[in-house]
């Protein structure tokens, strides 16, 4: 994916890390904003986005333009894998209907509804256009899922929905998305041959993190007495994982969250307490920095496409990003009240669903309202390609990047820091277990 060359600064790349002390003042704001946002009961990755658009305001601090190659084969893998670890496998399969509803085909509705109101809302936007700006905003994001829900005290079904879908549905979105800039081009939609894709692309990259759990679990018992290797093993096989699916044109989101699934069952039946502990200890403090950097780098990316926007674009552009939350929050709501219902029915009708798979008004809400995007949503927004085959420029692509970057920020910081009021007035007294 490329990057936009006027608003990537290579002097204060991130991803160079050639300035380092803007890189450890970032690091610093994080950790502080991080400890101030417990002192203050507010979700954490709130604060670290409005502390990181307060410091892209700085005039001595460097615009740094995310890469989202940095993004995808750096950052996304081992959040990812985390996340899969730490999720029941038994509680995933309970709930799969709805976390497969909301994974696929919420995504694909949402795609749609997006881009209808992209096309009749903003001049300029085209039918296409309008379904690249719906693939980049479909999917809700796994970091901001497990970031704001947590310490919120939510069931443990409502945070499997959660976690589970936003893990899933990045690889539906991606390829939404590479139909969408496929129509772009001028490339004719066929439903067959996108059905067939996604299918492959979605079992491929079931296969690859299959075959690599099981290598993985033929090699951890070699080394089973060495701790040091296993750890080792641990941190890098999520981005083996990762590379190996995208090389073969399938699915390492998928791959990934099948490691991450495989992984856990396996530490909880076969791993020493000793080695469970020190292996979360350090899992912990790495996704504790990985987080952080996120939703500070966030926050960061909306001065730079404000300044390099112009002033008369700037407010009608916010004006649209809010509709088009909106329209994607009440998507979404109607979507997850709809899966209620049939539950419900199916329930009713005795067919083959768990008890504990129903969940009722309240919990449809909070699931509602807990979907936010984030940091998947902007590299693949920054990551459009700059020009089309024919060499000329793709258009709307800096429109498209602002929204999505507004869009972002809006969903985050609006539902964010409303959710906890929206769990306690919807939510039943349950503590997560």
């Amino acid at each position: 994916m490329s990057v936009p060359k006027k608003w990537y600064l290579p002097p204060a790349s991130f991803a160079a890390l050639e300035n380092y002390g803007i890189v450890i003042l970032i690091m610093a704001l994080m950790i502080g904003a991080s400890g101030l946002a417990a002192k203050l009961r507010l979700p954490v990755p709130v604060l670290l986005i409005i502390v990181g658009m307060v410091a892209g305001f700085i005039p001595a601090i460097p615009a740094m333009m995310l890469d989202p190659h940095i993004i995808m084969l750096v950052f996304l893998p081992p959040l990812l894998y985390d996340a899969a670890f730490n999720i029941s496998f038994k509680d995933f399969r309970t709930n799969i209907n709805t976390i497969g509803t909301l994974a696929i085909g919420l995504v694909f509705i949402t795609t749609l509804g997006i881009a209808a109101a992209a096309h009749y809302l903003i001049p300029g936007i085209s039918w296409p256009l309008g379904f690249v700006l719906g693939a980049i905003l479909s999917a809700t994001d796994a970091v901001a899922a497990i970031g704001i829900t947590k310490g919120l005290h939510l069931s443990r079904n409502t945070v499997t929905i959660l976690e589970g879908e936003s893990l899933v549905n990045d690889a539906s979105a991606l390829v939404a998305y590479r139909f969408a800039v496929a129509a772009v081009t001028g490339v004719v939609f066929v439903w067959w041959h996108a059905t067939l894709t996604f299918l492959l692309v979605l079992g491929g990259g079931f296969l690859v993190g299959f075959v690599i759990a099981k290598a993985l679990t033929f090699v951890l018992r070699w080394f089973r007495g060495n701790r040091q290797v296993i750890i080792a093993l641990l941190l890098l096989t999520p981005f083996v994982a990762y590379l190996l699916a995208e090389q073969l044109k399938v699915s390492g989101v998928i791959a990934v969250v099948v490691l991450g699934l495989s992984m856990a069952r396996l530490s909880r039946e076969k791993f020493p307490e000793q080695l469970k502990d020190q292996s979360r200890n350090f899992w912990d403090m790495i996704i504790f920095l990985l987080n952080g950097l996120i939703f500070v780098l966030i926050g960061l990316q909306f001065p730079i496409v404000w300044k390099h926007t112009s002033p008369a674009e700037r407010w009608p552009h916010i004006g649209y990003a809010a509709v088009i939350t909106i329209v994607a929050l009440g998507i979404r709501l109607v979507r997850v009240f709809l899966q209620q219902v049939n539950l419900e029915r199916a329930f009713s009708r005795k067919r083959r669903v768990n008890p504990e798979a129903l969940f009722d008004s309240g919990t449809s809400f909070i699931i509602s309202w807990a979907g936010m995007r984030g940091i998947v949503s902007l590299a693949i927004a920054i990551g459009v390609p700059e020009t089309l085959d024919n060499g000329r420029p793709f258009p709307m692509r800096n429109d498209i990047i602002f929204l999505t970057i507004a869009v972002v920020v809006l969903s985050l910081v609006g539902q964010g820091l409303t959710l906890p009021w929206v769990v306690t007035r919807f939510g039943k007294p349950k503590t997560q277990s």
